[in-house]
């Protein structure tokens, strides 16, 4: 958390004018939304918050109350809530970092405020420690959404502001917030249809954790805007002359698409920045704030006057007019030819929906109040929620597949659907009939055996299209297994099907302890712990409940004890007395902060003790380069303790950090290359251009005879006077590689080299 900061330079009077004219900002920018005392509430908050954070400040030695400030100017500014958000944002860190309580917030704000300080006090700093926790903490998180939204809203903002000024951070923590971001926050942005936030949250995430990357993309748009400027005026003025004629007021704005989305095309399509065409959408803002018939009409009229210039894709045709999204979202979303033959998206919407669609939810009180559709849509999406977190988690592999689950849900489309009698049912995209039995029972899904869609009969494994009217057919027979699992996607359906599961498991489980522990007396043997674990082990079970969980279903017959009693014996003869005492001294590999101890414990008074040496600690400690990003040497690194297989070094770019620094902080510990090290590491070297004789001599000519690098494979594919090709080679670190690809890059005919990091072990 932020410490108290004690300076002699710090010009207090400048601050406290700068406080208040934030403070004063606030205020206006809230003043048309505010009613009856709403300012003096605001006010008082805004004073009890200044007092609570007199004497602390922000790692960057900023007064602390800007935070407060900051967030409760998000909240108004761009998620739109009222003053019940902003006072809420206002004091969102009082109760944790202070001495008041929540009694206190009660007792001068009201229940409705205090609630929500309560539920931002519980999921603060909630993931600071292990993976099974860490899944928890998330689920307490979420819980408190299905009791007031606001608190996540509040949590998204302040996360926000938390990203904006992240540059005080050391790199550590800025990884480590960075890769939460990525992971939880924007998701959950996305879903609560704030598409701006969502936006920035991924642009700020790629500027600490891909600095290089981040800044040249946005060097490369800054350059190419006249290009593009020129087009979306060229592309737009037919368009505009049309909808001027039909009498429709409108607003046409061109945005690039963002640098995140870029990059992550850029990464997927393994394609340069100049190979990817549609950088850009055009967006058409139709003058309405009303939600009615004509609303729709007009969006529909804009889209004719487009196709009428431009042929449009059928198959990109998306109406989320008729179907908003659950978050409130609508628009009318086309891509279309250019006359230059170019692809461009075409999204048209109206005022009302634009600010929706920047907004999410909070924006549909100012256009419709609190009895309204999307309300509903988002309430049966939290009620879901509820229902999936109630459900639970025992063990810690389920806790993260609930998180790993509930991440790729927030992403998930719709699909609408039918019941016999005609009531409506929206699904998660790619939803089966097994999945819309367990939606409207579990004791219908537990005993689905068939579906008929549209009269027609359809297995459970039937994924729904929009507008199918489905009927569920049952059988007492029937009963869930493994395989289902594989066919349902919500995440309703699967805690269903492993609720029985378990129940069935540990029947089976029961059954086979008993059956052993009768058939062990007649060996002579008593079933203890010890007798437990070793079964567990001669069998090549991972628990003694597997273990009798396979002896109850049949798996392991009964008669195989007596071949372990033979080698139970066999074993205890071979007993020797003279086994070697254990090593106190040997390194630790459970954990991140065990690890680190014992590190601090083996370097002694070093400045940089509690950081794994990449060389000099190789006697000492297990650890291996990871094959997912394959780090060599001036990488920027940090270590993830396994459970078997010793520390695995990983770059800070790996496709997998995000997630490892997100779900198993204890885990990470921190690393960099001891210098003066001469080691040889495997790279790849991703090269395109055009093709010409002798270019591949070229290629070997510098890699060989100048750098005298050792080359393991080249590969290189022409086609139409094109080249495109990888090379795998041996270097000694990132200086000498950057070497290896300014050399290549001069090579007549070599227009890309970039270096690739996976499947460099692949034959």
């Amino acid at each position: 958390m932020e410490q108290l900061v004690e300076s002699l330079t710090i010009d207090l009077e400048q601050e406290r004018k700068d406080i208040l004219k934030k403070y004063r900002r606030l205020l206006r920018t809230a003043k048309p939304f505010l009613k009856d005392n709403d300012a003096k509430l605001i006010k008082k908050a805004f004073y009890t918050s200044v007092d609570a954070h007199k004497d602390m400040r922000r790692r960057s030695g900023e007064p602390y109350i800007y935070h407060p400030l900051a967030v409760a100017q998000i909240v108004v500014e761009e998620i739109g809530l009222g003053t019940t958000g902003i006072v809420a944002a206002l004091l969102h860190d009082v109760v944790e970092d202070t001495d008041m309580r929540i009694e206190d917030i009660e007792r001068l704000f009201g229940k409705k405020v205090a609630k929500i300080i309560d539920g931002l006090t519980k999921i603060s700093g909630r993931f600071e420690y292990g993976t099974s926790q860490q899944a928890e903490n998330f689920r307490k998180m979420l819980l408190t959404l299905s009791d007031d939204v606001r608190v996540i809203l509040v949590k998204l903002a302040d996360r926000l502001h938390n990203m904006r000024t992240l540059d005080s951070m050391p790199r550590d923590k800025q990884l480590k917030i960075a890769s939460e971001t990525i992971f939880i926050y924007a998701p959950l942005a996305h879903r609560l249809g704030l598409y701006s936030i969502k936006s920035e949250l991924e642009e700020l995430y790629l500027k600490y954790t891909e600095p290089q990357e981040y800044r040249a993309i946005a060097r490369k748009l800054r350059e190419t805007k006249g290009i593009r400027d020129r087009f979306i005026a060229k592309f737009m003025e037919p368009i505009a002359q049309d909808l001027e004629s039909a009498g429709l007021n409108f607003i046409l704005k061109g945005r690039p698409k963002s640098i995140y989305s870029i990059w992550n095309k850029m990464r997927k399509q393994n394609k340069p920045f100049e190979e990817i065409y549609d950088l850009f959408a055009i967006r058409i803002v139709l003058e309405s704030t009303a939600e009615n018939d004509r609303e729709k009409a007009i969006c529909w009229q804009a889209y004719s006057i487009v196709t009428d210039h431009y042929k449009p894709n059928p198959d990109r045709l998306k109406d989320f007019l008729s179907t908003p999204r659950a978050n409130g979202y609508q628009s009318l979303h086309s891509t279309v030819m250019s006359k230059s033959g170019q692809w461009v998206e075409v999204q048209i919407r109206t005022t009302r929906m634009d600010e929706i669609a920047e907004k999410g939810y909070a924006a549909h009180w100012k256009y419709k109040g609190n009895d309204t559709k999307v309300r509903g849509n988002i309430e049966q999406w939290i009620t879901q929620v509820r229902e999936t977190l109630e459900n639970g988690f025992g063990d810690k592999t389920a806790a993260i597949e609930f998180l790993d689950e509930f991440r790729s849900n927030l992403f998930n489309e719709e699909v609408f659907v039918f019941t016999p009698k005609g009531e409506l049912k929206v699904l998660q995209s790619g939803s089966t009939a097994l999945d819309f039995a367990f939606d409207i029972h579990s004791e219908v899904g537990a005993h689905c055996m068939a579906a008929k869609v549209g009269g027609i009969l359809v297995p459970i494994s039937y994924v729904l299209n929009n507008g199918d009217q489905i009927e569920i057919i049952t059988s007492s027979k029937q009963k869930p297994n493994e395989d289902w699992l594989r066919i349902v996607v919500t995440s309703k359906a699967r805690a269903r099907i492993k609720d029985f599961l378990k129940e069935d498991n540990r029947r089976h489980e029961t059954d086979g302890r008993q059956m052993v522990e009768k058939k062990l007396k007649v060996l002579g043997i008593d079933l203890n712990a010890e007798v437990t674990n070793q079964l567990r082990a001669f069998f090549e079970c991972k628990t003694a409940a597997d273990f009798f969980y396979r002896i109850g279903k049949g798996y392991i017959h009964l008669d195989e004890l007596k071949r372990f009693k033979k080698d139970k014996e066999a074993k205890e003869r071979k007993v020797s007395d003279n086994n070697a005492a254990a090593n106190a001294a040997q390194a630790p590999a459970s954990d991140g902060k065990t690890l680190t101890k014992y590190l601090k414990h083996i370097h002694g008074d070093r400045a940089d003790s509690d950081t794994l040496l990449i060389g000099d600690d190789m006697d000492k400690i297990d650890y291996k380069l990871a094959q997912c990003c394959n780090p060599i040497a001036g990488d920027d690194v940090f270590g993830f303790v396994t459970i078997n297989e010793g520390i695995k070094i990983h770059r800070t770019t790996c496709p997998n950090a995000a997630e490892l620094m997100s779900k198993h902080v204890n885990r990470i510990i921190k690393a960099k290359w001891e210098s003066g090290k001469e080691e040889a590491f495997l790279a790849g070297l991703y090269l395109s251009g055009t093709d010409r004789v002798g270019l591949v001599n070229d290629v070997t000519r510098i890699i060989s005879n100048e750098l005298h690098i050792n080359m393991r494979g080249l590969t290189i594919d022409t086609k139409d006077g094109v080249f495109k090709g990888d090379i795998k080679l041996y270097v000694q670190d990132t200086m000498h590689l950057d070497m290896l690809i300014n050399k290549l890059e001069e090579v007549e005919g070599v227009y890309n080299v970039q270096r690739f990091d996976t499947n460099l072990n692949a034959k």
